[in-house]
Parts: structure tokens; C-alpha cells; sequence
């Protein structure tokens, strides 16, 4: 696909990967909308060339419809999405909060499943479009200490394959983004919540903005997948049973 002239949204866009993709789909001349949850000091979105923040809340179904009807115009001009928002909680299963869980699961899987189904029937009519879903390396090798992020990062991953198989026909192309781990707030989080457990000093971390030129080189190739490199791509390849060696290793209750 070529992004010159083209309308993306960008969900979690005002940090981390999603403002690194946001800006390199600008640099490639695309006109962005930086979704983020809301337009407040908190949520601030650098102005940069062609990068203009919109409020897209995927908290609940009532938030997601919202969030479209306040794009107006705009909704119908987006010809990629990316899902790349979400939120992280990790440690031991029995001891989230179960509204933890749910908030998680709501914003992770639900919410991209719903925005695509919002913007899709445009882009069917139009007869061109981009889903991109940030699914990462979780989905494909779920090790312990984050059960819920795994799950939805492999709901993700499947909705993905299916949608891309459902969509074979039309001119509507599907992306995987299988993201290593990413030096971000997202990751010292990780980090944080799973030294209990696990030595996360070794863990590799990907610069943001060299993992979204990644990511928009994939876009302009009309790729089904974005693999990471190193360890973690191997990890995606590995047998269940040396993952579990692996995690048995690496994991202590």
C-alpha cells in the first residue's frame, strides 16, 4: 500500500510504539489521527507534521460508539487502522483484581475487534483499507506471570489470521504485528510487576521508532506479518515442550 496521501487512526498513540508508528506513517505522508483515551494534559500528542490527536476510548462498547460519532467526517476517511492500544497486568492469576482482568480483556481484544467492525464497512464501499493489530510475541509463546494479557494478545492473534482469511477476496489487506519487547513505560511495567517472579534484567528491548519504520515498511509491502528478530522470533517457533522447559526455568511461584 502507499501511504502517501493516505488517512490513518492510530489507537494509543500519545506513548510508547503507537506514538513511534504514528509518527513514522506521518514521515511516510500519511495524514494521522492520534487516538487516544482522552484530550487532556495527560494524553498529549506531540503536534507534529500531519498528526493530529482524536479521543478514542476503548473501555467500554458505549466509549468505542462514542468515539466514532465524534470523528464525524473523519471516520470515513480512514484508510488504516491501527490497533495498537492496550494495557498490561501481570503477576500471579489469583491475585488480579477480577475488574483488572475484565478492563483488560475489554481494551485488548474487544475493543479492536469492535473499532475494526466500525470502520470496515467504509473501507469495503471505498475498495481499499489496512487493519493492522499489534498482537505481539505473547500471542504466539504465552509464558506465565501475565495469563490475561496472554489471552488476549491470542484472541488477537486469531481474530487476525480469521479476518485476513475473511477479507482474502476484497482489497481490504490484514497486519500482524508480532512486537518483541519494546523499551517503553508498557515494558518497565512488565518488568516491575513480574520481578517477583522472573529475572527480567537479561530481557532485550527494541527502540520504539526503529520498530515502527519496521512497521510502516511492512504496510507499504502489503505484508501478513511482522516477526521480531533474535530470541524472540525463535521463541515463536519453538515446540511446546521446550516452551515449557523454558518457562519452568525462567518463572518461580
Amino acid at each position: 500500500m502507499d501511504i502517501e496521501g493516505r488517512t490513518a487512526l492510530v489507537t494509543g498513540a500519545n506513548r510508547g510504539i503507537g506514538k513511534s508508528i504514528a509518527e513514522a506513517l506521518a514521515r511516510s505522508g500519511a495524514e494521522v489521527l492520534a487516538g487516544v483515551r482522552e484530550l487532556d494534559v495527560s494524553h498529549q500528542v506531540d503536534a507534529a507534521r500531519n498528526v493530529r490527536p482524536v479521543r478514542i476510548d476503548l473501555s467500554s462498547p458505549d466509549s468505542i460508539e462514542a468515539s466514532f460519532r465524534d470523528l464525524g467526517d473523519d471516520a470515513f476517511r480512514v484508510e488504516i487502522l491501527v490497533n495498537n492500544a492496550g494495557v498490561f497486568a501481570g503477576g500471579l492469576l489469583e491475585r488480579q483484581e477480577v475488574n483488572t482482568l475484565y478492563e483488560l480483556l475489554q481494551v485488548n481484544l474487544a475493543g479492536p475487534i469492535h473499532l475494526t467492525r466500525r470502520f470496515l464497512p467504509e473501507m469495503l464501499k471505498r475498495g481499499s483499507g489496512k487493519i493492522v493489530n499489534n498482537a505481539s510475541i505473547i500471542g504466539h509463546a504465552p509464558f506465565p506471570g501475565a495469563t490475561a494479557y496472554a489471552a488476549s494478545k491470542t484472541g488477537l492473534h486469531g481474530f487476525t489470521e480469521s479476518l485476513r482469511r475473511e477479507l482474502d477476496e476484497t482489497e481490504i489487506s490484514v497486519l500482524e504485528l508480532v512486537t518483541p519487547g519494546v523499551d517503553t513505560d508498557m515494558m518497565n511495567q512488565v518488568q516491575s510487576e513480574l520481578e517477583e517472579h522472573s529475572d527480567t534484567s537479561s530481557w532485550d528491548h527494541v527502540d520504539p521508532d526503529d520498530w515502527a519504520e519496521k512497521v510502516t515498511k511492512a504496510i507499504e509491502g502489503d505484508d501478513d506479518e511482522l516477526k521480531p528478530g533474535g530470541g524472540e522470533r525463535l521463541a515463536q517457533l519453538l515446540p511446546k515442550s521446550i516452551l515449557d522447559r523454558a518457562a519452568r526455568s525462567g518463572f518461580d511461584r
